[in-house]
């Protein structure tokens, strides 16, 4: 069955007397939720579930994969405008971006990603199993970005004033080769570049998971070329396709440093079976939370498929044409660390732990990736509650206790790193 954005999600709706646990005594986190501003933003919430998941269904209907996500900024963009949120915009690498006044101590992004792994042409039908909706891009990340509109809305609610201006973001390119370009620009060269001093993103879907360490990674594009012929009248010639076997057998046999990873990912070349290949490509991703080493493993990367076109050509004629190759980087993702010693870090394992979860620390590559490279304090917080991200199997639970206290976990963390 395919959903509609005016179709009723069949949701349980008694969520006023859903309370979390207390947060750690005197922490930000407590004094927050014990304040009125909270406590009448996590009522809206609760009552305004509805109306996210049907927002979060409404933009995962419009296709965005990574490089096509202009539809659904504008859609996005729109919803924030209808929520009187200022300074709505659609940046230069196509972000949206949207302000909600603080006192101007600082400024906090909260962000969630618009593109998905799905192809343009993918089928996006939903489909509801009790409490469980099944659909492509709707844990990741459509649902982020409604419970940004989600918490924009609760906010002005409760009429919750706080320190830090909040910069609500659908950012671009976090997914496969987008290589985090939107936050890199949001970062490096957009009008809020010199005035956020904490980041948010909101992605995932295990709610106890809080990513305070970006997994940085380089991924390559080698593509080797050669003159090609017929499979017997031109045998002996160079063949690019052994060139390629040579480069991964050795990268196979690559001891990398403890923590950091090497991967062939993809292999592609030739035509036909009976003609000696012209092009033999494969594509390579490398990850470690330390950048030297990662720097390391690119330098040995290079080095080895340049030593298999060399020896290539030197192991059979090039009358007609030698073995080159090309090594293009198609991705290069900052690493960086929020110390669990931050107080975003304390900030979200309190919000975590208040709602009644067990917070745990890991590692993953997310948006936040680029912040905490440039020694912004940042993590990454779920965005929803769910699994299967990236298959046809991805789904968002929706059970109502668990996800209004997801929601307030979110609410509780961004209102404590903004200062209300």
């Amino acid at each position: 069955m395919r959903l509609t954005p005016v179709v009723a999600v069949c949701l349980a709706s008694a969520l006023a007397a859903v309370a979390a646990p207390p947060a750690v005594a005197d922490s930000p986190v407590e004094r927050v939720m014990r304040g009125p501003a909270f406590q009448a933003a996590a009522a809206h919430l609760d009552a305004d579930r509805e109306r996210i998941v049907a927002e979060a269904i409404a933009l995962q209907q419009i296709p965005a994969p990574t490089g096509q996500e202009a539809r659904k900024a504008q859609a996005f963009a729109d919803l924030l405008r209808a929520q009187g949120l200022s300074d709505v915009a659609i940046d230069a690498e196509g972000n949206v971006t949207a302000v909600r006044r603080g006192r101007g101590q600082g400024m906090v992004a909260v962000v969630a990603h618009l593109d998905t792994v799905f192809a343009a042409d993918a089928d996006l039908t939903v489909r509801r199993e009790g409490d469980r909706i099944f659909a492509p891009g709707l844990a990741d990340d459509s649902h982020g970005l409604a419970v940004l509109l989600g918490l924009a809305r609760a906010l002005d609610a409760a009429g919750a004033a706080h320190d830090a201006d909040i910069l609500f973001v659908g950012s671009v390119g976090e997914e496969g080769l987008g290589d985090l370009r939107g936050v890199k620009h949001l970062l490096g060269a957009g009008p809020y570049r010199d005035r956020i001093t904490r980041f948010i993103a909101l992605d995932g879907t295990d709610p106890a998971e809080i990513v305070n360490r970006g997994l940085g990674s380089k991924r390559y594009r080698v593509t080797f070329t050669g003159p090609g012929g017929h499979s017997y009248l031109a045998f002996g010639t160079v063949n690019p396709v052994y060139a390629l076997a040579d480069a991964t057998t050795r990268l196979a046999r690559l001891r990398v440093p403890a923590g950091s990873t090497l991967s062939v990912g993809v292999v592609q070349g030739g035509t036909v079976v009976n003609a000696i290949p012209t092009r033999a490509e494969m594509q390579v991703d490398m990850r470690s939370l330390r950048r030297p080493h990662l720097d390391a493993l690119e330098r040995r990367l290079l080095r080895i498929v340049r030593r298999a076109a060399r020896d290539e050509n030197r192991a059979r004629s090039t009358k007609t044409g030698r073995i080159e190759v090309a090594p293009v980087k198609v991705g290069d993702r900052p690493s960086g660390t929020t110390p669990a010693t931050d107080p975003l870090v304390r900030i979200a394992r309190d919000a975590v732990s208040a709602h009644g979860w067990a917070p745990r620390l890991s590692t993953q590559s997310t948006d936040a990736n680029v912040p905490m490279s440039r020694g912004i304090p940042a993590v990454t917080l779920a965005s929803g509650l769910g699994g299967g991200e990236h298959s046809a199997e991805e789904h968002l639970d929706v059970e109502p206790a668990a996800h209004a206290r997801q929601l307030r976990m979110n609410l509780a963390a961004v209102m404590a790193a903004a200062g209300a």
